[in-house]
């Protein structure tokens, strides 16, 4: 049995020797996902362990349960998830930041789709009082990328940004940061996400052929910057908008060094201080990051054929 700083009771949060994930053997389709159960584990250096209120799902997991992700290494069987907001129930050695039973958020290598998982406690931050669990969950990844995607691109106040899908996780954050950092943002949605762009405060416009001619419309001096956040074929027209490839990055188009584009993911460096920031605007109602659906560890398989179709209206979360 555990015991000491492992022990920690609060409703569902009641450690136990077993817990549930969901998992893949294989790689494949979302089919290949079930739900296994697990030993716990004690926290190693450095590390917590969390008992999952909720997860957010994003593409990586998909592409790496697809077996199409290469720079993550993957031992079967394998559980998906990288960003989770929940309770800590056990601290490693060295960890003075939290105590157990802190309300947490952060991102994990791999392991959110679980009851329980261990973490990094340096990418974690307290979870503000005010702030829904499946926001929370929601927010690590897309508040770290589109905050470390705006300081890459150097934003300034008075500039035009470009977010090209502007109504998926990190474009929903980055269009709210540049606003409010007195940028002028063009997002580039679905129709069916237009009106809630500008309620974003972004003008929005059709992403697909001819996004140059469209965005050359409403910006006829072209733009200052640019992010691509969809990775599907914007960035020859974003580079044209631009003036070059020097202040466009993607998070999404592995075509970027065919435009001489960075492809810059969210650094682990600074990472909690991005995601406290943001949280603490979403906790304090001024920054929102919408729920695109919700689902049991049973129906992870259902939630991965979502998010790969795409065109989706804020984030996905997976409940424990």
């Amino acid at each position: 049995m555990l015991d000491g700083v492992e022990q920690f009771a609060a409703g569902r949060n009641t450690v136990t020797e077993q817990y549930r994930a969901v998992a893949f053997s294989a790689f494949g389709g979302p089919e290949v996902l079930e739900v296994i159960e697990r030993r716990v584990e004690s926290p190693g250096e450095g590390q917590v362990r969390i008992a999952v209120r909720a997860a957010g799902v994003n593409p990586l997991d998909w592409k790496l349960r697809a077996g199409a992700v290469t720079f993550i290494p993957v031992e079967f069987p394998a559980v998906p998830g990288g960003e989770v907001a929940g309770v800590i129930t056990a601290l490693g050695p060295g960890v003075t930041r939290f105590t157990v039973g802190d309300e947490v958020l952060g991102g994990t290598t791999l392991g959110g789709y679980a009851e329980q998982v261990l973490a990094p406690a340096d990418g974690l931050t307290a979870k503000p009082s005010g702030l829904a669990w499946d926001v929370a969950a929601g927010l690590p990844i897309a508040a770290n990328t589109a905050a470390y995607a705006l300081a890459e691109l150097g934003l300034k106040a008075g500039e035009t940004l470009v977010v090209d899908g502007a109504a998926g996780g990190v474009g929903t954050v980055a269009v709210q940061l540049a606003v409010q950092a007195g940028a002028t943002v063009i997002g580039t949605a679905g129709e069916a996400n237009h009106a809630y762009l500008r309620e974003l405060g972004a003008t929005p416009v059709s992403y697909g052929e001819g996004l140059a001619d469209r965005l050359r419309q409403l910006a006829p001096h072209g733009i200052d910057a640019a992010l691509d956040a969809s990775g599907r074929g914007s960035l020859a027209a974003l580079v044209t908008m631009a003036g070059g490839p020097q202040r466009v990055v993607t998070i999404a188009d592995p075509a970027a060094d065919q435009h001489g584009v960075r492809m810059i993911f969210g650094e682990p460096a600074g990472a909690a201080e991005r995601i406290a920031t943001v949280a603490t605007l979403a906790a304090e109602g001024r920054l929102r990051l919408p729920i695109a659906g919700t689902y049991p560890l049973e129906e992870a398989a259902q939630a991965h054929r979502v998010s790969e179709r795409g065109h989706l209206r804020g984030k996905l979360i997976i409940k424990p």
